[in-house]
């Protein structure tokens, strides 16, 4: 039987009121999903580090209307590398982690930090950093049955210090905590391999013992660097950057990847396929169920 639990999509509001994500659930209730991952801070939920607690009800009352399982994506722009604003943003991440528990959602999303090639003299204390507050961050989730869930992130300027998917494994089995797990962004992780010419499967390999979380979408694992297209869909044509694809448009060799790791129980394949792809998200859907299906085939087998 696969570890993996669930499947679905990410969600999140367009404008910054309920009406639009409201409108984009309803969308993925109907295709059939079981598993939403919705970016909350898309909204105003969370002031200094405070819920709001009146739009906090009315993001309840709207959950409360699907019957999704639900894990939470939070800030985009986390950073617990950086030091002027760690604790603000560790605050804010408290107030989602709370937020979690009121919805039901059992994991929130926390990016891997990084420095800027000028902030020479916080280096030697990034790593450090981001522990300390991965592990406060995971302590305080304890009680309320939520896991951080630490994702690998890929370089996007020049200079920038960032960890590899590798050492990100690595900071999840150095903090050893029940509520932290690692998040494989199969895509990132292709791209940051790409760039630093490392082996993408490797890197793969070393998450996988302590991955919790997937995401799941396509590439073809080519670095942004300077190229800027006028319309994103001409980064599709060129296959370059962090394209957030559906499944198949790529060339990660999906199949493969899943019949051969095996990931943490309770896992959730949450494809990070947005509303540009309304039309191809059910085929993307049925290959994920898929990819699932042959994750839990392989690993019965090698429980054999």
């Amino acid at each position: 039987m696969s570890n993996i639990i669930g499947t679905g999509f990410n969600a999140g509001s367009t404008n910054g009121e309920f009406e639009s994500l409201e409108k984009e659930l309803r969308i993925l209730s109907e295709i059939g999903v079981d598993t939403v991952e919705l970016g909350l801070t898309s909204l105003d939920l969370i002031a200094g580090g405070r819920i709001i607690e009146e739009r906090a009800d009315r993001l309840v009352a709207l959950t409360k209307q699907f019957d999704f399982r639900y894990t939470v994506h939070g800030l985009v722009s986390s950073n617990f590398m950086e030091p002027e604003t760690c604790r603000y943003q560790l605050d804010a991440a408290k107030a989602l982690a709370q937020i979690c528990d009121r919805i039901g959602a059992g994991i929130l999303v926390q990016h891997g930090g990084n420095l800027r090639a000028e902030q020479i003299m916080e280096r030697a204390e990034a790593d450090a950093r981001e522990r300390e507050a991965l592990f406060e961050l995971a302590e305080f989730c304890k009680p309320y049955g939520v896991r951080v869930a630490f994702e690998n992130i890929f370089t996007t300027e020049p200079g920038q210090y960032r960890q590899t998917p590798t050492q990100i494994a690595e900071t999840v089995k150095t903090i050893g905590h029940p509520n932290l797990v690692a998040l494989i962004d199969f895509s990132h992780a292709y791209i940051e391999s790409t760039y630093r010419g490392l082996n993408f499967r490797e890197e793969l390999r070393a998450m996988a013992s302590v991955a919790g979380h997937l995401h799941v979408h396509d590439s073809f694992g080519r670095p942004q660097a300077f190229y800027k297209g006028f319309h994103v869909q001409e980064n599709t044509a060129l296959g370059i950057g962090d394209l957030h694809m559906p499944l198949g448009w790529g060339d990660i060799d999906w199949e493969d990847i899943f019949s051969e790791l095996t990931f943490l129980p309770g896992t959730v394949l949450m494809m990070e396929i947005g509303r540009r792809y309304h039309a191809e998200q059910p085929a993307s859907l049925e290959r994920a169920k898929g990819l699932m299906a042959l994750n839990g085939r392989s690993a019965a087998i090698a429980a054999e």
